[in-house]
């Protein structure tokens, strides 16, 4: 490597800025990227590949509401330096970031660390095949890279029995976490597998989860469920309209019943008490 391309690679460090609810990084000029290759458009994965890193994306715009902005992707490059070559995480998780207004630039097109200041919180990889370095190459990739949080879904059981494991970075290096709630308390999620239909199909799936372990729903969901809620709404209107009227219809009759038999006693002579 020459001396010039040796100092125009050389890591920036961000300025870091202290504002009023938030500390992020203003980004500052970094790395030349005109170099790097940041898509090769070639299709790598499958259906259900792609499937669930959706379920792993939307979500999160749709329906979570944290505190911080953020920023998830799918199979989108992850450059920790501009000397190496990135890693493609299937979906990666970057909190107290906001992606950049112009999409196209080469420097917004992947997760530039030295562009957003931090690297991701959270990486998942989801197993297709023996060959996706899942729990070799990338599991040292990431946790030398600084993420904080590694999930291996192997849903297939191509790499071991184990469907997933589940990783938290303490001293630079990941260590198995045995809990099946996959709570991150930092974060604000949890991840679990969950079987039911996704776009009509029933599969295992995995999912986000609040730390109370309830789903982040999909936009589909959101609006099932405030359908939902719309329509027991509107039926404990309807309900509480129909007593309602029920105790008026009641009312009515007793007035009725009170009239004629006021009718009645006068007709007998006897003047009704007041």
């Amino acid at each position: 490597m020459s001396a010039d391309a040796s100092q125009q690679q050389t890591p920036v460090v961000p300025n870091v800025i202290i504002g009023p609810n938030v500390e992020y990084f203003e980004p500052v000029e970094g790395p030349n990227v005109d170099h790097i290759v940041t898509e090769d458009d070639v299709p790598v994965d499958n259906l259900f590949s792609e499937k669930q890193q959706r379920l792993l994306t939307e979500p999160l715009y749709s329906s979570w509401k944290p505190e911080v902005p953020f920023l998830t992707m799918a199979n989108v490059g992850l450059f920790s330096s501009a000397s190496f070559p990135p890693l493609v995480p299937d979906v990666l998780l970057s909190m107290d970031v906001v992606a950049p207004s112009d999409l196209f630039p080469k420097s917004n097109r992947s997760y530039f660390v030295w562009e957003y200041g931090k690297p991701p919180d959270v990486v998942i990889e989801i197993v297709s095949n023996k060959e996706g370095g899942e729990a070799t190459n990338n599991f040292q990739g990431y946790a030398r890279g600084g993420v904080d949080y590694y999930m291996i879904y192997d849903p297939f059981q191509y790499l071991s029995k184990e469907v997933v494991r589940f990783y938290e970075c303490r001293g630079g290096v990941f260590q198995l976490i045995d809990d099946e709630s996959h709570f991150m308390p930092s974060i604000g999620l949890g991840l679990k597998v969950w079987e039911g239909s996704f776009e009509g199909h029933v599969d295992r799936w995995l999912r986000w989860t609040d730390l109370a372990g309830n789903l982040i729903l999909t936009g589909a969901e959101l609006a099932d469920s405030e359908r939902t809620r719309a329509d027991s709404e509107s039926s404990r209107a309807d309900s509480e309209s129909s007593r309602a009227d029920s105790e008026r219809t009641r009312a009515d009759a007793e007035r009725s019943r009170a009239d004629a038999l006021e009718e009645q006693l006068r007709r007998l002579g006897i003047k009704p008490e007041q």
